[in-house]
């Protein structure tokens, strides 16, 4: 049989053959104390906490190493093992501070520097940021130590904080053994262990070398099982765990699991990892070109040396998608509601996409002749090749989307008269504007994102020899590499920003200045120079200072007697952009801020006036394309939901599988640089608008895959069981008796 019975407590309970006694007793949720086991951990039996007596069995077996077998009787919290765990508890403590463990005033410790005891500092384990939910307090608080002063000695061991990512204060260590039998049993790492064996035994690593220098693979496991602090994350608060802790995945506006699919690239499973990308976007490809990675900027790897190419990592799948992922795509039943979508750009193909899928019908109203929106007529093509966004439009189209091209909305109220059920306004932001400086009307003086909508529809536009652009985003960037490669000579960006402070992507920046883009910060122009209604110049001053109101408008401190000219001969703004609302205007019960875009519901995207709804840039100002993805995402929801659908978008396109545990050990790990991106020369890029960046290659893709910290791992480790409160409500009372009369002391 696979079953055996016996008793614990008193209590008959059931268990599997081969589970230990302590197994059994978890099973029946009856609480052994423990400090030592894990449960993703095998069995060790150090801190002897866990003892048990068992009828006919000498002595006080350990019931984690203990197996359970058929008729065995457990006890488990007699009045004489509850006087041995006091004496094993007070043992461990002795290499513990403990004064605040015994300490009826432990839940109203703060702030940490105040002691109502006047005890010293180094005999507090409060300062712990497991300060509430430390487990060796929970325990003690279980086996109900009385308030007692216990022998400590400060070991005036060191806190290592020489590596990024964790603090380490061995000086709260129990060797409970935890830490180093998960980094070397389970991760296979070995980077820390016992040293100095005996008396001064410690937990560290070999020659007390950094932890970077030592194989760690900083996957955090040590820390997610320590129980007392010694080794935490830095600067991690228990409600912000798994944000700060897995930052790349909650820093994606659409929630794509990146560590996900970084480790199916490292398996070399490609489709399964671009239908783990395209369970929350329909548009894997053009992000893997395009997107502003702010996974990246969040990444924990980026504290060792430089975060991973997330989003090369992205086009490398995208570029071997198979289709998989169709095979598990849904579509709901036909619903027979009608949605009106107002511009295909990223918002409104992504709103169209999900609303589709859940049995709707959309039909998408595009003013240009061509679909994608700022995607298509506002990004070079240098950037992002038409043949990827295409593809991915051609798939929208596919599964029913009626986008219906050069047909311009001029008014919602004449839209809402055809009968549909609900509406999505998607027109983004569009239209540029021109400071109002003298000159700016002059001819030559262009707006920028005029100048990338007429080249990407094929439209010829006269570009000078010397060209100015005034902005510091990508569409100032965009535009200047532009100009090179329509035949301009000279190209200067100038900015009223620090170079730390302008808008633009670093690598959109660095792109520029290698083709030969000069970049002026804190410059202010004050007018646009002519001569015969010829463009000349741009005069500006040199900026001492800046700062963004409340409002986000920029305040310049400009200084007096700096004016200087630059030579142009073409001038673009590239200042700005604001959505173009006329369909609105009568429409009283939609609203718009004081800066000109519509104004929603922040949940729902809801507009005032039943039924319409608002995403992308005509409600959030210029963003990123994923940020306009996540608001398509968001609108498909609110508006399904408003139509008597449950919202529900999200789907598995492929089955989840199970992470490997063990990562290996891998010399040199933390100093591991990124796989560069292969571009091609600067002079062969400013000879075409041939696509810049080529992308990795197989092998650079799973170095770079592999280079991956994995930071999700830990959370597939489950948590050790914290026991019953025992004297939670005595402390509380207690506490409550310290009042003023007490001497507070530092």
């Amino acid at each position: 049989m696979d079953e055996i019975t016996l008793t614990i407590n008193g209590r008959q309970i059931k268990a599997k053959r081969g589970m230990t006694v302590y197994e059994a007793a978890k099973e029946a949720e009856i609480y052994i104390p423990t400090l030592c086991h894990h449960p993703y951990l095998a069995p060790y039996g150090a801190c002897r906490l866990c003892i048990v007596e068992i009828e006919k069995v000498r002595g006080f077996p350990i019931s984690c190493t203990t197996p359970a077998t058929d008729g065995m009787v457990v006890n488990t919290n007699t009045s004489q093992i509850q006087e041995l765990r006091w004496g094993i508890l007070e043992l461990i403590l002795t290499e513990h501070p403990n004064s605040c463990l015994t300490c009826n005033r432990e839940e109203r410790c703060q702030p940490f520097d105040i002691c109502l005891r006047s005890v010293a500092i180094t005999e507090r384990c409060v300062v712990c940021p497991k300060n509430g939910r430390c487990e060796l307090q929970k325990v003690a608080d279980y086996i109900g130590l009385e308030e007692v002063t216990l022998p400590y000695a400060y070991k005036e061991l060191p806190v290592e904080r020489r590596d990024p990512l964790f603090d380490r204060d061995y000086n709260l260590c129990i060797l409970c053994g935890r830490c180093v039998r998960i980094c070397q049993d389970v991760r296979g790492v070995g980077a820390i262990s016992f040293v100095q064996r005996g008396s001064q035994t410690i937990v560290g690593t070999a020659f007390n070398r950094p932890l970077r220098d030592s194989g760690c693979k900083f996957c955090g496991a040590c820390a997610e099982v320590c129980p007392t602090g010694a080794i935490m994350d830095r600067g991690v608060e228990p409600a912000e765990r798994e944000a700060k802790l897995v930052p790349c995945r909650s820093a994606c506006p659409a929630g794509i699991d990146v560590p996900r699919y970084i480790r199916l690239i490292k398996e070399e499973r490609f489709a399964e990892a671009v239908a783990v990308v395209r369970e929350k976007v329909p548009f894997p490809a053009t992000l893997g070109y395009i997107c502003l990675h702010f996974c990246e900027e969040k990444c924990r790897r980026g504290e060792l040396n430089e975060p991973i190419a997330i989003r090369a990592l992205k086009r490398f799948a995208a570029e071997h998608d198979t289709g998989l992922w169709k095979q598990r795509s849904k579509f709901a039943p036909a619903t027979g509601k009608r949605v009106a979508i107002i511009g295909s750009g990223p918002a409104g193909l992504t709103g169209a996409y999900y609303l589709t899928k859940l049995g709707h019908s959309v039909t998408v109203f595009e003013a240009l002749p061509v679909a994608g929106g700022m995607m298509r007529v506002g990004i070079p093509e240098y950037r992002l090749p038409r043949q990827a966004l295409d593809a991915e439009v051609d798939e929208i189209k596919r599964i029913g989307v009626d986008i219906r091209l050069n047909t311009k909305v001029e008014s919602l109220d004449k839209l809402l008269e055809q009968g549909y059920d609900a509406v999505l306004l998607a027109v983004g932001a569009h239209r540029g504007v021109k400071l109002p400086v003298p000159g700016a009307d002059l001819d030559g003086v262009l707006i920028g994102t005029s100048v990338l909508r007429d080249i990407n529809l094929g439209k010829k536009i006269r570009i000078g020899k010397n060209v100015v652009v005034l902005g510091d985003g990508n569409i100032a960037f965009d535009c200047a590499r532009t100009a090179l490669r329509l035949g301009a000579t000279d190209v200067h960006i100038v900015c009223q920003q620090p170079r730390n402070a302008m808008l633009a992507a670093p690598d959109e920046i660095k792109g520029g200045e290698e083709e030969g883009i000069i970049i002026h910060p804190l410059h202010t122009f004050t007018r646009i120079v002519s001569q015969d209604r010829h463009i000349t110049g741009v005069e500006c001053l040199d900026v001492r200072s800046f700062e963004l109101d409340s409002l986000g408008e920029l305040h310049v401190d400009a200084i007096p007697g700096s004016e200087h000219i630059l030579p142009a001969d073409t001038v673009i703004f590239a200042v700005g952009q604001e959505p173009d609302l006329k369909l609105i205007e009568g429409v009283s019960d939609i609203k718009t801020t004081g800066r000109r875009y519509l104004d929603v519901d922040s949940a729902t995207l809801a507009t005032g006036k039943e039924g319409v709804f608002a995403a992308g840039d005509a409600v959030t100002g210029v963003a990123s394309v994923i940020e306009a993805i996540a608001a398509g995402r968001q609108a498909a929801i609110s508006i399904d939901t408003y139509l008597g659908g449950s919202g529900e978008i999200d789907e598995t396109l492929v089955d989840p599988e199970k992470a490997d545990p063990y990562l290996g050990r891998e010399e040199g790990f933390a100093d591991k640089s990124r796989a560069p991106m292969p571009c091609l020369s600067v002079e062969q890029r400013l000879s075409s608008f041939a696509e810049v960046e080529l992308g990795f290659d197989e092998a650079e893709a799973l170095g770079e895959a592999k280079r991956c910290l994995q930071c999700d791992l830990r959370f597939e480790i489950p948590p050790s069981p914290f026991p019953p409160q025992k004297r939670q409500e005595v402390k509380a009372e207690d506490a409550g008796e310290a009042g003023e009369k007490e001497k507070v002391s530092t």
